[in-house]
């Protein structure tokens, strides 16, 4: 059988965790997903890859001899596939660059210009990505490297370069009665249904609610958007209130929403990330020295 990639990350996942629960926390899926891919793999393969019990997955023998093989056939599978697009960048020289919302704001224009006077002849094709999607494509291989909010799933095997930070504002609905505040406690705002990002976004979703900042107090979901439209829609709407990087008031002012500045909760940081395979690609590293050459620190 000829076997999708998706599934032989859900096995190592499953296999190197012992448990459905904890490799589905990793993965950002429901468990009864990650089981149903499992078993289409089993299915797929003839074989029983693991025991259930209820202590956990532990591999069988198959699923031993699957193990040994696997970890390093997505690796090669994935410098491969890098590779490709690498290469097929190089020869249109365009440099993939992934974003989210309004990238590293006013800075990204200066970025942009500087790396078309380092690399004459080069363009720097800027790829938005939906939040569902918080590296931005980096960690598919979608893009060569990506202007990102931190955090995000799977930052930690990227580099990542913090650029700058800036303060944190929640959004609401014209019609809020919060909206005539001038500053508004984040406890103030700990009862109110907030529109988040896909829960696979895990780390990055939590971060927008503030999830590690409420004192233990739990998080309503009011809606769950993936673009800027939506997302104001939904708060427009009152479905629910957001919180957002301050330059939001300015990149995604709307007849609606209003914007006001939050007391107690942590600022956002953007960075620049890359893959550990692209440290010598120089094209790359020309974009990152672009970027740390302009970024502002507030």
């Amino acid at each position: 059988m000829d076997v999708d990639t998706r599934l032989l990350r859900y096995f190592v996942a499953v296999a190197e965790e012992g448990s459905l629960t904890r490799a589905a926390e990793r993965l950002f899926v429901s468990q009864p997903a990650l089981t149903k891919q499992i078993r289409q793999l089993e299915a797929g393969l003839g074989v029983d890859l693991f025991t259930r019990s209820r202590t956990g997955m532990a591999l069988t023998e198959p699923g031993r001899a699957l193990m040994e093989r696997v970890p390093a056939l997505l690796a090669g599978w994935e410098a491969a596939r890098r590779e490709a697009r690498t290469a097929a960048s190089r020869a249109a020289r365009v440099l993939r660059v992934g974003f989210l919302a309004s990238a590293a704001n006013e800075a990204t224009q200066p970025i942009v210009a500087e790396f078309a006077r380092r690399r004459p002849g080069w363009r720097a094709e800027m790829r938005q990505a939906a939040w569902s999607n918080p590296s931005a494509g980096l960690a598919d291989a979608d893009v060569d490297v990506a202007l990102v909010r931190l955090p995000f799933p799977g930052q930690e095997a990227l580099r990542v370069l913090p650029l700058f930070s800036e303060a944190r504002c929640v959004a609401l609905a014209a019609t809020h009665p919060l909206a005539a505040r001038g500053t508004i406690a984040f406890r103030e705002l700990w009862d109110e249904p907030f529109v988040a990002a896909p829960p696979a976004t895990g780390r990055w979703r939590d971060h927008w609610l503030a999830a590690d900042e409420r004192d233990g107090h739990p998080v309503r979901v009011g809606a769950v958007t993936e673009q800027p439209d939506d997302w104001l829609s939904a708060i427009a709407n009152g479905y629910g209130i957001a919180l957002a990087p301050e330059s939001a008031a300015r990149f995604y002012s709307r007849p609606g929403v209003v914007y006001r500045p939050v007391t107690g909760v942590s600022p956002s940081r953007v960075a620049v990330a890359w893959a550990p395979a692209d440290d010598d690609n120089p094209v790359v590293q020309d974009f990152v020295r672009c970027c740390r050459e302009t970024r502002v620190v507030t």
